[in-house]
């Protein structure tokens, strides 16, 4: 059974930065993709960043030159190193586990999710 343990939310100021980590349970982390997606009040969760299986990583427009995404394998462990956050960065992040190298939808395996509170 697959199990993603998401760390490394709270509150930061404006301008801030934080590294989220996501780590797996079960065989076989270094074949699929992985992502983060977020979901603030009232909003529909979106897709934040994702990495293939190769560590080719993919943004959404609105994070493009202040988050990162990688991988370590042998770690079991996906980050998100978030950088210049602003108060619309504020949301639930949630990991995901694709299913396929280059996938995350559809089906795959949630987190729990970690709360990000950008504010002065």
């Amino acid at each position: 059974q697959v199990q993603l343990v998401e760390s490394g939310g709270g509150l930061v100021q404006p301008g801030g930065s934080l590294r989220l980590s996501c780590t797996a349970s079960g065989p076989f982390f270094d074949i699929y993709a992985m992502g983060w997606y977020r979901q603030a009040p009232g909003n529909q969760r979106e897709l934040v960043a994702r990495i293939t299986s190769a560590g080719d990583p993919y943004y959404a427009d609105s994070v493009k030159g202040r988050f990162t995404i990688s991988r370590d394998d042998r770690e079991k462990t996906v980050y998100l190193q978030m950088n210049s956050l602003n108060p619309e960065d504020t949301a639930v992040y949630y990991c995901k586990r694709g299913p396929t190298y280059f996938d995350l939808e559809p089906g795959g395996y949630w987190g729990q999710g970690t709360q990000v509170t950008v504010s002065p």
